[in-house]
């Protein structure tokens, strides 16, 4: 009897200590939501006609707003209606054209840019996060949480052994 309250009591505390994990895990997703809780897609940016000409006469362009945040398996896509050919990284793209990379490593980078005024452009990668990996962080934490759950129970509201004692 002794030994059947404490596994039920521990049951019961590490699904506590599990309802505990998610309930603050998903509270603090809802409030901390960034570009990496979204799934992959395209992003299409569109050079304009006469951004070298702006650029050349001073003009502030940003086309690609720099601390962007991308996620792996984002494709860029990035259509170029201006009359001269541009740059960005290792893309050219020519005149009435368009290019597209997919980004396929987290990392931050810093890339040449000549359809931005200043000329580089910095952006971040990161992995996006999945139901598993979110899974993965509830029961990291609930797990532990329900073991100390159940220490402190047991400190706080011992189980009474009253099994018969024979002389």
């Amino acid at each position: 009897m002794y030994k059947d309250s404490l596994i039920s009591r521990f049951l019961i505390t590490l699904a506590l200590g599990i309802l505990t994990a998610i309930l603050i895990n998903e509270i603090s997703f809802l409030f901390l939501k960034t570009e990496s809780g979204r799934a992959p897609h395209e992003v299409t940016f569109v050079i304009p006609a006469g951004t070298a000409s702006r650029i050349e006469d001073g003009e502030q362009i940003e086309i690609i707003p720099g601390g962007s945040k991308f996620v792996i398996g984002d494709k860029l896509t990035i259509v170029n209606q201006d009359s001269a050919d541009h740059i960005f990284g290792d893309l050219f793209i020519p005149m009435d054209s368009s290019v597209s990379t997919v980004f396929t490593q987290s990392n931050n980078y810093s890339y040449s840019c000549s359809f931005q005024s200043e000329k580089m452009l910095g952006f971040e990668v990161s992995e996006p996060v999945s139901f598993w990996l979110r899974v993965g962080g509830v029961l990291l934490a609930g797990i532990p949480l329900g073991m100390l759950y159940w220490i402190y129970g047991i400190l706080i509201f011992p189980i009474k052994n009253h099994e018969n004692k024979e002389a």
